[in-house]
């Protein structure tokens, strides 16, 4: 999807982590297999994730 800047947590210096792209909805991708596919998310969701893990 062109237009979305993946991101990845500045705490992951042990290389398993994840990257994220915001748009309409939220990716998510493994950092070491980008190319494996992505999981698509809707934004509450991932709000509620986030929520949960903070």
């Amino acid at each position: 999807m062109l237009g979305s800047a993946w991101r990845k947590s500045s705490y992951s210096d042990t290389g398993n982590c994840l990257e994220a792209a915001l748009r309409k909805t939220v990716r998510v991708r493994d950092t070491k297999n980008r190319r494996g596919g992505e999981l698509t998310i809707p934004p509450a969701a991932w709000s509620a994730l986030l929520r949960k893990l903070g």
